[in-house]
């Protein structure tokens, strides 16, 4: 994503800053969606990896990317708590 960019977006619930999500933590969250153990803020079961996303400043919540876009809608955060 570009930099620039990413410092003119922000969480759409609470307004802090987002941050690219890290490999690692990409890594555990889609290996917690194998498991079937994984639901977005509006309750749906996810079913698909995430292969990038954003982390709001607090690390509560991602906001995934579907293509190159991020999914900046409260009701498709997924909780990272």
């Amino acid at each position: 994503m570009n930099s620039g960019l990413l410092t003119a977006i922000c969480c759409p619930e609470t307004h802090q800053p987002l941050r690219p999500a890290s490999g690692e933590l990409l890594a555990a969250l889609n290996e917690r969606i194998r498991s079937g153990g994984v639901r977005n803020r509006a309750g749906r079961l996810m079913i698909e990896p995430c292969e990038a996303g954003l982390i709001r400043e607090d690390g509560a919540v991602l906001y995934p990317f579907r293509g190159t876009l991020p999914i900046l809608l409260i009701a498709e955060a997924i909780p990272l708590g």
